[in-house]
């Protein structure tokens, strides 16, 4: 799948909307358990803190966040499996 404003594709796509803290970055770590290096996890939530969680989540993993956009409330992450410094 491709995401429209930036033409890159993602692999899985974890939907964290409604969810709040701890859940989102939680979900985020186990669904990029289960992914292969390189691959893409595009993850959607409406939690507020959940922009600083998963960014500092990626950071600290070694994952790289290819993206984050908003709209409304709603955040939308592309996150890439390892390859932080691509």
């Amino acid at each position: 799948m491709a995401d429209e404003g930036n033409n890159i594709r993602w692999d899985v796509e974890l939907d964290c909307v409604g969810l709040y803290c701890p859940i989102p970055v939680a979900s985020t770590r186990e669904e990029m358990d289960e992914l292969e290096e390189g691959q893409i996890l595009k993850v959607m939530a409406d939690d507020p803190a959940a922009e600083e969680d998963i960014t500092r989540w990626a950071r600290r993993t070694g994952n790289n966040l290819l993206s984050l956009e908003k709209e409304g409330l709603v955040m939308t992450f592309l996150i890439r499996k390892g390859n932080q410094d691509e």
